[in-house]
């Protein structure tokens, strides 16, 4: 007889939102500068705020009109060492004093409805308790934030993207198979995401799906019924990329002598709320809940599938390519650069666009001149090599090429310490 899979309770970190944050000085009394700054600052309101015999400090944040419940304490911190080999860019310096350091307050908060203005009240709350930085380890996301990006992220007036708010980690195992799951999805009130036996030819398309999905599923795209599909991309063949998902108790049973993933693989973790995703590969499958893993379209992914953005998630990215639009003005004047800039040409369709990338020839003032380098979609008439003027209101997204990074709105921080950043973000 089969051993019954149970799903196992949140852990603390899936529960709440966890982050540890690091000060430079690790001599000074950080639970005391935090009580000082949280009561003295103006962006927050503070009520109730009470520190219990073991220094632990609870407290009621009122932020734009929404009350949050926050709590504070300063411990040990020890940073797993790979927690800096992904997600975001570090100096060595930077590495040496995080792995260095043996001291952290740890900011823990419960989100509300909207789990991207949590995240962006956490960030600030961070900023806010410990000025002087060196980092930020996001235990619920099991991700390293650098400084400079909380920095510019918690001064932002934009929201950060929901692809923030979680982290995917793969996990290779015996005959080149991968296990991709996610952390940091359980603490914005939904499941975790996993897809099994993908494997290391594939894994890359299969990461953008998960990607994909998951923040289709924070910004609430069509995804009130996992058990239901989402229409989150398309292949090579136009064939649309259905999504669904079970949570893992149920979902496992689809697969035989599975390995990596696997129930042994669960006994410490990966045991909680966790959805394996399929698909559903026709609206015949869907309506009769015929599921199939996501290696049926293995061969049909090609170098481009089209994973599509939400509305929410398009205007969060345009709002942050003009707000730090300053950075491509700078940037520009130097040669060695290429820069190009992800333009919204207008569809038939009244109000609609396809986004669509442009190389930047010159700027003059508040226009500036840009080469089509893609063919067209669904815009009739124009071919890669067309060019035309603009303004800074037809931008989506940007992205600077340098001779060491390639920069885009949301990791900036890295051009901050260089020749190409302007004393001031517009």
């Amino acid at each position: 007889m089969k051993k019954k899979l149970i799903e196992q309770p949140l852990s603390y970190w899936e529960a709440e939102s966890y982050m540890m944050v690091i000060p430079k000085n690790q001599e000074e009394d950080i639970l005391k500068i935090a009580t000082e700054k949280i009561t003295t600052s103006k962006e927050f309101e503070v009520k109730d705020l009470n520190i219990n015999i073991n220094g632990v400090a609870t407290l009621n944040v009122l932020y734009e009109n929404e009350e949050y419940k926050v709590g504070f304490y300063a411990g040990g911190i020890s940073v797993p060492e790979y927690y800096l080999s992904k997600n975001y860019l570090f100096k060595e310096s930077e590495i040496k004093n995080i792995l260095a350091a043996q001291k952290a307050l740890t900011i823990f908060m419960k989100f509300n409805d909207n789990a991207k203005k949590s995240y962006h009240l956490q960030l600030k709350l961070a900023h806010t308790l410990i000025p002087d930085l060196i980092g930020v380890m996001d235990e619920s996301a099991e991700k390293m934030l650098p400084e400079k990006w909380v920095h510019m992220a918690a001064s932002s007036k934009v929201l950060p993207s929901a692809k923030d708010l979680f982290n995917v980690q793969a996990i290779s195992g015996k005959n080149n198979k991968v296990w991709l799951h996610t952390h940091g999805l359980c603490r914005c009130g939904l499941t975790e995401l996993e897809i099994l036996e993908s494997d290391q030819e594939h894994y890359k398309q299969h990461y953008n799906l998960i990607m994909t999905y998951a923040m289709f599923l924070i910004d609430k795209i069509n995804t009130e019924d996992q058990e239901k599909g989402t229409y989150i991309g398309r292949l090579i063949n136009g064939y649309p990329i259905v999504v669904t998902s079970l949570p893992w108790p149920q979902g496992i049973q689809e697969y035989k002598k599975l390995k990596l993933g696997g129930s042994e693989d669960r006994v410490g973790g990966h045991n909680s709320k966790s959805n394996i995703i399929f698909l559903y590969t026709s609206k015949e499958d869907e309506q009769n809940k015929i599921l199939h893993k996501v290696s049926v379209y293995d061969d049909l992914w090609g170098d481009n599938p089209i994973f599509f953005f939400s509305d929410e998630e398009t205007d969060r990215m345009k709002e942050l390519a003009k707000e730090r639009f300053s950075y491509v003005a700078s940037a520009f004047q130097n040669k060695e650069n290429t820069i190009i800039l992800k333009i919204g040409l207008p569809l038939k369709e009244e109000g609609k666009f396809e986004h669509i990338w442009f190389e930047l020839l010159e700027i003059k003032g508040e226009k500036f001149k840009a080469k089509l380098t893609q063919e067209p979609y669904d815009v009739p008439n124009i071919h890669t090599g067309y060019e035309a003027w603009f303004t800074k209101s037809d931008i989506t997204d940007w992205i600077i090429y340098t001779k060491k990074y390639a920069v885009s709105p949301d990791n900036i921080y890295l051009l901050e310490d260089s020749d190409q950043s302007p004393k001031e973000v517009s």
